[in-house]
């Protein structure tokens, strides 16, 4: 791998607004948490955002999981997302083909495109996906996140699936911000890695989930957003949860950066 630069200089680097926008905010911020919502009731999700907010650089939502979904969902958390200056990043893990993923993001009842600066998709369908959804989020100056690993058991998304979502995302600089993965897996700074699966101690969950630490994913394998659900949103102190893990998150980023 080569040399690991700040996430600064690595906005200089990059061809992709969205992902200027988010690295100096991540230095702005001093942060590198995203929260994982994966909470079935709108009003408490947009509590979450408010109360923690200020400590993140990327809120991770679920949309159609909310069992009290309304149409100005969005509108509210654009707002919150806009007070505290982090981005929305829906997790909507598209997998269709190009013109039915134009759809999915664009309208339906949740119309994503309408308030999500990020999604993500898997690389299944092929480069067609890409197209699909860079048609609508392009012009909006949103972006794209591949999905190259995931952090279950069995996952078969390795090895050469993960080389192809590198190289698909090598074919659309302008809309590919960068990856879901378990690390750093292209040396092109331009791209951006975010892991999920992070909790401070290793282990796994009843249905598969594996969880790494903080100073693994970041300080070891030189991924850059450390992906935090559960352990911040099922805490008795959400906020002081929060706080420590951006700590965390952060001290591992610095050390082992040129800063």
């Amino acid at each position: 791998m080569t040399e690991q630069i700040s996430f600064l200089k690595r906005a200089s680097l990059t061809r992709h607004p969205l992902s200027q926008r988010l690295f100096k905010l991540m230095e702005d911020k001093k942060t590198n948490l995203a929260l994982a919502a994966d909470i079935s009731t709108q009003r408490e999700v947009l509590q979450l955002a408010e109360v923690i907010g200020p400590h993140i650089c990327l809120f991770k939502t679920h949309v159609d999981i909310l069992s009290d979904f309304t149409p100005d969902f969005g509108i509210e958390l654009r707002k919150i997302a806009n007070r505290h200056n982090f981005l929305i990043f829906e997790d909507r893990k598209f997998a269709d083909i190009g013109q039915t993923v134009s759809l999915q993001y664009s309208g339906g009842i949740y119309r994503i495109s309408d308030w999500a600066d990020i999604v993500n998709a898997h690389i299944v369908p092929g480069p067609g996906i890409i197209d699909g959804l860079k048609v609508i989020g392009e012009p909006k100056g949103q972006g794209l996140l591949l999905l190259a690993e995931m952090s279950s058991a069995g996952t078969v998304a390795k090895g050469s699936y993960t080389r192809k979502a590198v190289e698909f995302a090598e074919q659309y600089p302008e809309y590919v911000m960068g990856f879901i993965s378990l690390k750093k897996i292209s040396d092109n700074p331009g791209f951006i890695h975010m892991t999920p699966g992070v909790k401070l101690r290793p282990g796994k969950d009843s249905l598969g989930q594996r969880y790494r630490t903080v100073d693994q994913i970041i300080g070891k394998n030189y991924s850059d957003i450390a992906i935090v659900g559960r352990d911040i949103t099922h805490s008795e102190n959400p906020l002081g949860q929060a706080v420590l893990y951006r700590e965390r998150a952060w001290n591992a980023y610095t050390s082992s950066r040129k800063i």
